[in-house]
């Protein structure tokens, strides 16, 4: 018996046989493996039956029986578990290195470590695992058991101090950048106390960063706790011109995820979105987006359970999410939660894009995090809401009921305006990535030139400090200011509400909102960038008051007013209130002389410049080999998905869409010759349009054939190239540049051939499907 050759047919077949969506968990017998494989003997067949499968579906149930409230952190070492279980000394031992960053003794961890595995141990855990956030995007984990021998056939339950603190992961296989040598394993992983631990199924995950040998950061986690340390010390430094009780400014975030819910049965059906999360080809369906039907519409039953499923898993896991809604596009959702610390924000919505997956799998469903999954609707972002709050309650992104808490506003709103405008390019770069490239300029998404929008009131009291007299203010001058300028912003704030849906930055009320970072990004990048320009542009602006203090003999409001003054003027540039679409704001934006990277490999350069390295190495958040080494990654990562993408376009095409036409091409011959046989001379009357469509797809399927090999070639080409820049460059402008040529002719065929054969799952049946 001649040996069956597996192709990607078979593959698929097999993803379908060891799925329990189609068997509901049990043992598929072997009879039930030959109905399939006599069934789906073509792609068609596999498209159908998922479709059968998906329209099968019925809600999970999800019980809710506890208030949201009782259920809040229960499975996290917060602060009312610690102060539980821990002894005063180590209690404070822990708030001291969360507040002031200090060190915790040798014998402070073993009791931490104690207390921890006895709380962990209650609520059925097992292992432990250092959670951390390595360069891949993803996180990553490695379990090991409470479980000791100790001779004799005896054993314990054992967690100390030692294995709380540090670990040594084989860091072998992670992203380094040329930091190390791939057979030089070694890394470290350190726990960070300002991210409480936390149980997920009988795992105790203990939030780490991660480091190299000689301590790189190997993580996205490092990086963004020293930018952090800086824009704390930075605006504590500033906010004490207005009160000299602030001893801690802290970052906040709130983010804002975007995603999409599809049938697990239909994306198993789509070897691209499995393979890249994406779909690479696929026409329009008649019915997108366009009626604005599903957006805050009525949340379909089974997105409900899998929504109220996954509350409930976010709200013992600490992770205070709030709202709930559909997004634009069809089966497209949004969740967001009450904002926190920086830090803490981004390791909940790491894990909570982790939690999102696996519950998406219990609900038959896989959740798509791609920033445009489907070509045509409105792709998915991850809006960062950022501000800075004392440790006296004071959001010093809103104005108070006083000219003075008012000033205070105006300070740190100018300089992060002015930080924005002097870093424009790195904070592009910091949300760059193949998949964020086709978001940005499409449909609501903002374009790729960073500019802020602040209302046309907050621009009008901008306008009126500019005119601000240089040096010493008048008595009357300085009273008119703070009266009717300063004193009325708080009315202006409240009339505030409109917002530029195309702003990548605009001011939001109390908090700007980064609305250019993609659904797929880990937080912490843009917020590494954000937060350490504006430190660094605090700093400056505290020098510069200083001066005028100490060598003009200013005080210090009219310090402030001038320098604020100068920083307006020297900011205009970055500002903007109309059509981030419109070729018009390319053009005056090229004026203005701000970037516009449209793609990545254009986007991260920027974070090679002598500005940006100078940047981050003078605030001691990254020496200049991690900076490097972090653009080789991610110079990289954009390769490998661009070269992933085209063997696998190439393949659907090869593979599935053109076999698929030939086939149906072949029913039509049959067609125009059982015609000739009836009509014989006068058949091509009868035959026209069936020969019309033999040679329309004879004509579509030489367009593929020549620009998949077109395609091929210049992936050789690419493949060659030793330079990674200039690798990345080829493949964006000679790789990439089929992709939509190859889909064109593609999506001309499904209009063309007989629905029944196509392969693949279609527009309207993934986005359709509830």
């Amino acid at each position: 018996m001649e040996q069956k050759k597996w192709g990607l047919l078979d593959k698929m077949l097999l993803i379908i046989v060891n799925n329990p969506i189609f068997h509901r968990g049990a043992p598929l017998k072997f009879n039930y493996i030959v109905f399939l494989t006599q069934n789906f003997s073509n792609m068609s067949t596999l498209r159908f039956h998922a479709l059968k499968a998906s329209l099968d579906r019925k809600p999970i149930k999800v019980v809710e029986t506890e208030k949201r409230s009782s259920l809040f952190g229960l499975n996290v070492f917060n602060d009312s578990a610690m102060r539980q279980s821990l002894t005063k000394d180590a209690y404070e031992s822990v708030n001291d290195a969360i507040e002031k960053g200090t060190k915790i003794k040798r014998s402070i961890a073993d009791q931490i470590a104690s207390a921890m595995k006895d709380w962990a141990i209650n609520k059925g855990v097992t292992h432990y695992t250092h959670w951390f956030q390595p360069l891949t995007g993803a996180t990553a984990e490695k379990h090991d058991a409470f479980f000791e021998t100790i001779g004799n056939g005896s054993a314990i339950e054992k967690f100390g101090g030692g294995q709380l603190v540090q670990q040594e992961p084989d860091a072998s296989s992670f992203p380094h950048g040329g930091i190390r040598n791939t057979f030089e394993a070694r890394g470290y992983t350190a726990w960070d106390p300002t991210s409480p631990a936390f149980i997920y199924g009988t795992t105790l995950c203990i939030p780490t960063i991660f480091v190299s040998y000689t301590g790189e950061a190997l993580d996205y986690k490092t990086p963004l706790l020293k930018a952090l340390q800086a824009v704390d010390s930075a605006a504590v430094a500033v906010a004490r011109y207005f009160d000299k009780n602030v001893k801690k400014v802290n970052a906040s975030l709130g983010w804002e995820q975007e995603y999409f819910l599809i049938d697990s049965a239909l994306a198993s059906s789509r070897p691209d979105i499995i393979m890249t999360g994406r779909t690479l080809l696929g026409h329009s369906p008649a019915k997108g987006q366009q009626l604005d039907d599903h957006y805050f519409g009525t949340i379909p039953n089974r997105a409900m359970a899998f929504m109220r499923d996954l509350e409930t898993e976010c709200m013992l896991l600490g992770i205070p999410v709030k709202t709930r809604h559909n997004e634009v596009a069809p089966n497209q959702f949004e969740l967001a939660p009450i904002y926190e610390e920086a830090n803490l924000a981004v390791d909940h919505n790491s894990l909570l894009m982790d939690i999102m997956e696996k519950i998406a799998q219990r609900h038959n469903f896989k959740v798509l995090f791609h920033e445009k999954p489907f070509e045509g609707i409105n792709g998915s972002g991850k809006h960062n809401n950022w501000s800075l709050s004392t440790d006296t309650g004071v959001n010093l992104l809103s104005p108070g009921k006083t000219p003075m808490s008012n000033l205070q506003f105006l300070a740190f709103f100018i300089n992060t305006i002015k930080a924005v405008n002097e870093y424009e390019d790195l904070l592009r770069a910091s949300i760059a990535t193949a998949g964020n490239d086709h978001r940005l300029g499409a449909n609501e998404a903002p374009p790729a030139i960073l500019s802020v929008f602040i209302g046309e009131q907050l621009t009008s009291v901008l306008n009126e400090l500019e005119n601000v007299t240089q040096g010493k203010l008048s008595p009357k001058e300085k009273t008119d200011l703070k009266l009717n300028v300063v004193g009325k912003i708080p009315e202006i704030l409240l009339d505030n509400t409109d917002r530029n849906r195309t702003s990548p930055f605009a001011f939001t009320g109390n908090k700007f909102e980064f609305r250019a970072v993609g659904s797929n990004a880990n937080c912490a990048k843009a917020m590494t960038v954000l937060n350490s320009i504006v430190a660094n542009q605090l700093i400056e602006f505290k020098k510069e008051v200083d001066l005028l203090i100490d060598k003009k003999d200013m005080k210090k409001d009219d310090a402030v007013f001038n320098i604020l003054r100068e920083y307006i003027k020297k900011s205009k540039n970055i500002l903007f209130e109309g059509n981030g679409y419109s070729q018009a704001w390319e053009k005056e934006a090229k004026k203005r002389g701000l970037s516009n990277n449209k793609t990545t490999p254009e986007a991260l350069k920027a974070k090679t410049t002598k500005k940006a390295i100078a940047l981050f190495e003078e605030l001691n958040v990254m020496n200049r080999v991690e900076q490097e080494a972090r653009y080789e990654i991610e110079i990289e990562e954009y390769i490998l998905r661009i070269q992933i993408e085209s063997r696998v376009l190439g393949d659907i095409a090869r593979n599935h869409i053109v076999p698929t036409a030939v086939k149906y091409q072949n029913v039509l011959i049959k067609n125009v010759t059982g015609l000739k046989e009836i009509y014989e001379d006068k058949y091509k009357n009868v035959a026209k349009e069936q020969i019309e469509l033999i040679q329309e797809i004879s004509s579509q399927i030489e367009s593929i054939n020549s620009k998949v090999t077109k395609m091929i070639e210049e992936r050789k080409k690419a493949n060659v190239i030793g330079d990674s820049e200039k690798k990345a460059q080829a493949y964006c402008s000679k790789v990439r540049s089929y992709f939509d040529e190859i889909r064109y002719h593609c999506d001309k065929l499904e209009l063309l051939v007989d629905d029944e054969i196509w392969p693949l799952t279609k527009y309207r049946e993934l986005l359709f499907t509830k």
